[in-house]
C-alpha cells in the first residue's frame, strides 16, 4: 500500500476511523439522507379526510371515481444497500501511487460510515474472476466492523504469482440473485472488460434492475495513463497485469486511436447505463474519493 495512505491509516488507526473523519468533513453540507426516499413503495388507496395534506391525491382516480382518494405508503425500516467492489488484478493499477483498488475500498469505507449513521443495512460483495465475498445487509456494529475488517485485510500490493482476472457479468447475476430485493446496488470497477463482452454486461446490469435494485456505478480509472495515455516518447514494454501479456510500442504511434477506442467504449457504456436508469459515475483516482462521492451525494440530494 503507498507510503501516504499508510501514514493516514496509522494517523487515524483503521479504515473505520478513517472514514468516520471523511464523512464528519462534508456530512454537515447534508440536510437530509443522499438515498430519502429509496425505499417508500405504494401500498393502497384511502378515502381523503378534509384537512388532510393534498400532497398524496391520486387526482387520476377521482377522475375516474369523482371521489378524493390518497396514496398510503409503506416505508421499509431500513434502505439496503450492497457495496460491490472489483478486486481483479487491474485495479492494483498504477502500481505507484493510490491504486484503483484502494480507491475502491476507501470510498466503499465511507459509505459504509454515512449508512451506519442512517441506521442503514449495508452488505459487501468482492469479485474477481468470481464472487469471492458476499454477505447479506445488516444494521449491527459488529457486522460493520467485519466489514471494515474484510476491506482492510484486503489491502495489499499487486503480487504477479496472484493474478486475478476479471468475472464481472456472472458476479453480477449472482448478486442479482442473492442480493435483497429492492437494493441499492453500488458498484466500483474499472469496467475493463473484454469489449466483446458490453452486451453481456449490460444484461447483467438489466438482470439488477429487473431485480427491482437501484443501480450506482462507479467507473474507477487513472484518468491520465488508462484514458488520455500520457506516456513519454520512448519505447516501453506494457504487461496485463491479469495475464502477464507483454506488448512492446511507443505511445506517441497509437496514442490518438487509443483515445478515440476508449473513450467510445466508456461512453457507450455511460449511455447504455442511462438508458437502464443506472447512475453512471466517472471516478478518476487523481481526483480522490472524498470529493468524488461528495459531488454525487450533493447531487442526488438535489435530485431526490
Amino acid at each position: 500500500m503507498e507510503a501516504i495512505e499508510r501514514m493516514r491509516l496509522a494517523q487515524f488507526g483503521n479504515l473505520e476511523l478513517l472514514a468516520k473523519q471523511v464523512v464528519e468533513g462534508f456530512i454537515t453540507g447534508m440536510h437530509k439522507s443522499p438515498f430519502h426516499g429509496f425505499s417508500v413503495e405504494f401500498a393502497e388507496h384511502r378515502l381523503y379526510n378534509p384537512g388532510e395534506s393534498t400532497k398524496n391525491i391520486d387526482w387520476r382516480l377521482y377522475g375516474r371515481s369523482e371521489k378524493l382518494f390518497t396514496k398510503k405508503y409503506e416505508e421499509e425500516t431500513n434502505l439496503r444497500c450492497q457495496i460491490v467492489i472489483d478486486d481483479s488484478s487491474s485495479m492494483y493499477f498504477p502500481q505507484t501511487g493510490t491504486n484503483k483498488f484502494e480507491y475502491a475500498v476507501y470510498a466503499a469505507s465511507s459509505l459504509i460510515e454515512l449508512l451506519k449513521r442512517q441506521r442503514d443495512a449495508v452488505g459487501l460483495s468482492i469479485f474477481d474472476d468470481g464472487l469471492q465475498l458476499h454477505t447479506a445487509a445488516k444494521t449491527s456494529l459488529a457486522h460493520h466492523r467485519y466489514l471494515y475488517s474484510e476491506l482492510e485485510n484486503r489491502l495489499e500490493k499487486y503480487k504477479e504469482k496472484n493474478r486475478r482476472a476479471t468475472a464481472t457479468t456472472q458476479a453480477l447475476h449472482d448478486i442479482a440473485a442473492l442480493a435483497h430485493k429492492r437494493s441499492l446496488v453500488v458498484i466500483f470497477t474499472d469496467l475493463l472488460d473484454d469489449p466483446a463482452q458490453t452486451a453481456a454486461l449490460i444484461d447483467a446490469l438489466q438482470h439488477l434492475k429487473h431485480n427491482k435494485h437501484e443501480v450506482i456505478l462507479f467507473h474507477v480509472y487513472h484518468d491520465a495513463l488508462e484514458k488520455s495515455f500520457a506516456l513519454e516518447d520512448r519505447p516501453y514494454k506494457l504487461i496485463d497485469m491479469e495475464t502477464g501479456e507483454h506488448l512492446q510500442l511507443r505511445p506517441a504511434e497509437v496514442r490518438e486511436k487509443y483515445q478515440v477506442a476508449i473513450q467510445a467504449y466508456f461512453e457507450e457504456l455511460q449511455m447504455r447505463c442511462l438508458n437502464l436508469g443506472i447512475d453512471f459515475v466517472p471516478a478518476a483516482i487523481e481526483e480522490g474519493y472524498d470529493q468524488v462521492l461528495l459531488k454525487y451525494l450533493l447531487k442526488r440530494q438535489k435530485l431526490y
